[in-house]
């Protein structure tokens, strides 16, 4: 039987007094993975993972994929007031989980980072998959400065996160657009956008606070990094450049990079078997 959004869902308070939603597979006393969605306008942890969460959890994990503060089903929180590795460390806390392994895409990808970082004794594997470092060498920008394309169009779904807006985002963050940027998907993310306002109007607003992540990781704590380290990245991403993953290539001893042909920055959708090979391999034998 598969596994259903409503039968994988549930709800945590946090010592912050933020509500988090997360989803969870497998068996509780299994080695724990977390997944870590991206920013984009109706992102959660089901949207990002529903391809993967059951395929992990049945290769004996146990998964658990929240929606961060800010995003799907989980409480509202304003940009200024985010820090996602402090919310990560809650959530990890109040599951009475002393570690765990990471995964996260573009945002999730930038928290995973920054978590190793700051908690090398808290996480056991990183894997990214487009992570997002923010300004500076190997970005968000263009080469001629500006934001990137992926992020423009992020930015104006969020400010209407209208079906014709959603199509567009789903179009820039796939390669191939036949295949999942349908009418049914858009539409979905569009209502599921739609659904809180409260999120949209905090992350418009939140721009100028640097959202999605106002705190960012420290780039020279980044060579310093033990944990061992899957980096996958789509060779056709129009949101960030595979060149971010190259240069985490070169700064993190224990790392190796997988970069996908015809896929965008959505690898764990428009690769979903390959992505759960590898990541279940690489969680198993290292």
């Amino acid at each position: 039987m598969s596994l259903t959004k409503e039968a994988a869902s549930h709800d945590i308070a946090l010592p912050s007094g933020l509500r988090m939603r997360y989803y969870e597979a497998g068996e509780p006393g299994a080695a724990p993975v977390v997944l870590l969605h991206g920013s984009g306008p109706g992102a959660t942890g089901w949207s990002n993972f529903s391809g993967n969460i059951g395929a992990i959890a049945a290769a004996g994990f146990h998964v658990l994929a929240p929606d961060m503060p800010g995003w799907g089903d989980s409480d509202a929180q304003a940009t200024e007031d985010m820090d996602h590795d402090a919310t990560l460390v809650e959530f990890l806390d109040a599951l009475g989980l002393a570690k765990a392994a990471l995964v996260g895409n573009s945002m999730g990808g930038h928290t995973a980072v920054r978590f190793a970082t700051l908690h090398p004794e808290r996480i056991t594997h990183l894997v990214t998959m487009g992570a997002s470092l923010g300004r500076g060498p190997a970005s968000l920008l263009s080469p001629g400065g500006g934001p990137s394309e992926g992020l423009k169009v992020l930015v104006k779904a969020y400010k209407d996160a209208s079906p014709e807006n959603m199509r567009a985002l789903v179009e820039i963050m796939t390669y191939d657009n036949e295949r999942f940027a349908t009418p049914e998907l858009t539409r979905a993310r569009s209502e599921a956008a739609l659904a809180r306002p409260d999120h949209l109007e905090n992350y418009v607003e939140g721009l100028a606070h640097g959202a999605p992540i106002p705190v960012r990781v420290d780039r020279d704590r980044i060579p310093g990094i033990r944990t061992p380290t899957l980096l996958i990245h789509g060779k056709d991403d129009r949101v960030l450049h595979y060149e971010t993953s190259l240069w985490l290539l070169a700064s993190i001893p224990d790392s190796r990079l997988v970069l996908l042909n015809r896929c965008g920055h959505w690898a764990m959708i428009e690769h979903a078997d390959e992505f759960n090979r590898l990541v279940v391999d690489f969680l198993s034998h290292n």
